[in-house]
């Protein structure tokens, strides 16, 4: 059987390079790893650059149960005493019911009962949290804006049921 060498094929290629992979974009990638590694172990050891989210200690506390009715009728229940402290028509209480469709997904795909009550902890630093007590989860509200999370500390405050 002939070889294919008679073709020409192999023999025009003699002393030719193939196309490499352009070296610039290797050193400038090693380099901007490097600088990124640097920046984050300078961050860690000096502190400077870091960000850090300080509560402080938990000035109010309340467990509460949120709960969606058939008629669409969000209430928000104290968990302890079972009083209601607000209830939310169909068109109300947007950011309310939108953690509780957030809140209902995560439980459902963590197979965690519904009726575990959430807590509503403001901190300190007038911080406002949600945390899920059968997932172990907390969202810090202020990360949805100022007004979503007074919508929350609003609930800490009411005392007495109220509708809105």
């Amino acid at each position: 059987m002939p070889s294919v060498s008679h073709l020409g094929y192999f023999s025009d290629r003699k002393g030719r390079r193939g196309k490499q992979f352009p070296r610039r974009i290797l050193i400038g990638t090693a380099l901007l790893l490097s600088f990124a590694v640097a920046a984050v172990v300078f961050g860690q050891t000096t502190g400077i650059g870091v960000i850090k989210h300080q509560t402080g200690a938990p000035v109010a506390i309340r467990d509460i149960l949120i709960t969606r009715d058939a008629a669409d009728i969000v209430t928000v229940t104290d968990a302890r005493s079972g009083v209601v402290i607000s209830a939310f028509e169909k068109d109300a209480g947007g950011f309310v019911r939108g953690s509780l469709r957030a809140f209902e997904r995560m439980r459902m795909v963590a197979k965690v009962p519904a009726a575990a009550p959430y807590r509503l902890i403001q901190w300190e630093t007038g911080a406002v949290s949600l945390s899920d007590t059968a997932l172990g989860e907390r969202i810090y509200l202020e990360a949805f804006g100022k007004d979503n999370a007074a919508a929350f500390a609003a609930l800490l405050e009411t005392r007495e049921g109220a509708r809105q």
